[in-house]
């Protein structure tokens, strides 16, 4: 199984509990979500080619897409992208709602 079958099946996961959120109207806040990404994305890169350039971790290449960032394979980015939609979703799903009571003073 390549990289990228593994993230496509890995992402569909995360993109239906994404859909679950929004479609039960408690998806999370996207702004701070693509505020995460920014941040969490440049420390992928980061330390991914690190770990890579060090000789912690090697590919197969005949399992990787060949497009690269830097040295780090694109497909590495896809669990960061899963746990920034994943995390905040499953959180606003289990968040208890507010009863009736919570509104009342």
């Amino acid at each position: 199984m390549t990289y990228t079958l593994l993230n496509i099946v890995f992402l569909g996961i995360v993109a239906i509990v994404a859909i679950a959120a929004v479609v039960a109207r408690r998806a999370p806040r996207w702004r701070a979500v693509g505020l995460a990404a920014v941040l969490l994305l440049t420390l992928t890169a980061i330390f991914d080619n690190v770990i890579i350039g060090t000789g912690l971790v090697a590919y197969d290449n005949s399992l990787i897409s060949g497009v690269f960032i830097g040295l780090a394979p694109i497909e590495d980015f896809a669990y960061t992208v899963a746990a920034l939609v994943l995390l905040p979703a499953v959180w606003e799903l289990l968040r208890r709602a507010p009863s009736r009571q919570d509104g009342e003073s």
